[in-house]
């Protein structure tokens, strides 16, 4: 990402919405945003090779596994506004687990993109179906978009719901249902 040129288009975005950039409020804003944008889309440079850093596993371990409330901010791709909340995932392994931390770590290597909340449901259960070869991959995001709540229909409580289920959360009720009662349940 080429700073410099962020900071221009930031700085000429300022004088097209009638503001001045030499404003003293203003005048490092161009930088700020810049950095602000290597951050909010490092999603890109991340590679899922090596956020999972070789802590797949090998375990006998055929139950769920499930981690919840997974804090996320992501950016809409159609009006580059911000839209957060959490993500749930569950897996069932089939003699591979992965290290629970690579899971937000995952997570974060989709909603650091620009976005659309179901492209990153998707991704995320695709990532772990591929990696783990598990019986089952359940992910559902609930998220807050700004580009609903301050614009357009500004709708301040709604929020999106997304899933991707795969395997046996897709094709067995009973488990698909575990998994959404257990991302019900209050953390410890």
């Amino acid at each position: 990402m080429d700073k410099e040129k962020i900071q221009n288009i930031i700085k000429d975005l300022i004088i097209e919405i009638g503001e001045d950039p030499s404003r003293e409020g203003l005048i490092r804003t161009p930088k700020r945003v810049a950095e602000a944008y290597e951050f909010l889309c490092s999603g890109y440079k991340m590679d899922i090779n090596e956020v999972l850093n070789d802590a797949i596993f090998t375990e006998k371990y055929d139950e769920m596994v499930l981690v919840k409330n997974i804090d996320f901010y992501s950016m809409c791709e159609h009006h580059l506004l911000p839209f957060y909340g959490k993500v749930h995932v569950a897996y069932i392994p089939n003699g591979k687990i992965v290290g629970l931390s690579k899971i937000p770590r995952i997570v974060d290597v989709f909603a650091r993109r620009l976005q659309v909340q179901e492209r990153m449901t998707q991704q995320i259960a695709d990532t772990l179906d591929k990696f783990l070869e598990p019986i089952g991959v359940a992910v559902v995001s609930e998220a807050y978009h700004m580009c609903m709540m301050m614009r357009g229909v500004e709708k301040q409580n709604c929020s999106a719901t997304t899933s991707a289920m795969h395997g046996v959360f897709k094709e067995d009720e009973k488990t698909r249902n575990e998994y959404l009662n257990l991302i019900k349940m209050k953390n410890v």
